[in-house]
């Protein structure tokens, strides 16, 4: 549920009843927030301070896609209470899109368990352009009146972006372009780690990469056309990889969003890319599926 508040006052008038009966129900309670909300807090709760966990803001919202993946692990097999607040400020356009997106995932990724999901908004810092998004990404609103359903509620899977049914640039004249099957997969691992050391990325990024690649390309041969394409160049920092796949389609409304069921034979591509990688695009237009993998060069 989105929860908007205009004071470090309020901030507390919403939380502090709502983690107390979180505990006495027996749930586990996560906070996220700045450490000064996070002092607050637990002077407020007193003793019962001891009984919830707490994490920054800074370093668990960095990457949305891999917050998702730790709110996974955090509340598998648990009754929870997560009250979280991203970090708004500095992030660029790309990534408030993504991190837009990721408040909307949540409520596919955790609707069939028993977490309960909070979005702080501090009305005060955060950008207008997002707090528009709230009502979207949550069917639930809280606020000093008490809850109400959103009427403007939108479903993950139809939630629609800016730049989401744009086509995407082709890749420019410079790039490094290389044709794959089944028997050229290992090779164009080792395409793909040469390109990114010649270029002066960071090591451990390439392995980063390498692996986001071959998950991809291995898909492009098992589950599409079994050949595809890469292109591959260097550009505004970062390296990108364009994986091309004459027979693919997406039959997944949130592909690579939510990770697959342990027994799923599929699904693996594209959760573990985009936990690896910066950002991951995907556009299928006229048979061609095309997934661009962006990392940067890493210092």
């Amino acid at each position: 549920m989105a929860v908007p508040y205009d004071s470090d006052e309020a901030f507390l008038e919403l939380a502090v009843p709502h983690v107390r009966t979180a505990l006495r129900e027996g749930r586990q309670v996560l906070v996220i927030t700045c450490p000064a909300k996070l002092a607050r807090l637990r002077e407020a709760l007193g003793r019962e301070a001891d009984l919830i966990d707490s994490r920054l803001s800074t370093s668990w919202y960095d990457h949305p896609y891999r917050t998702l993946a730790a709110y996974h692990e955090y509340t598998r097999g648990r009754r929870t209470l997560v009250i979280g607040e991203p970090v708004w400020a500095g992030r660029s356009r790309r990534e408030i899109r993504e991190l837009i997106r990721y408040e909307s995932v949540i409520n596919a990724a955790f609707r069939a368990t028993a977490a309960i999901m909070w979005c702080l908004y501090d009305l005060r810092h955060v950008p207008g352009g997002v707090l528009d998004y709230g009502p979207v990404n949550h069917p639930v609103l809280l606020g000093a009146d008490g809850e109400m359903a959103s009427s403007r509620f939108v479903e993950p899977h139809e939630l629609v972006l800016h730049d989401d049914r744009e086509p995407l640039p082709e890749p420019p004249a410079t790039a490094e372009t290389v044709r794959f099957t089944a028997r050229e997969l290992k090779r164009l691992r080792q395409t793909v780690g040469d390109y990114a050391r010649a270029a002066g990325m960071d090591r451990n990024l390439i392995t980063s990469l390498v692996i986001s690649v071959s998950e991809i390309a291995a898909n492009s041969v098992e589950h599409g056309a079994g050949y595809g394409t890469i292109a591959m160049w260097v550009g505004d920092g970062e390296l990108v990889c364009e994986i091309a796949d004459p027979g693919g389609a997406l039959d997944d409304p949130l592909p690579g969003y939510i990770p697959p069921e342990p027994e799923s034979p599929r699904g693996y591509g594209l959760w573990i890319s985009r936990q690896l990688c910066d950002l991951v695009e995907l556009r299928a237009e006229e048979g061609l599926l095309r997934v661009r993998l962006h990392l940067g060069m890493g210092s």
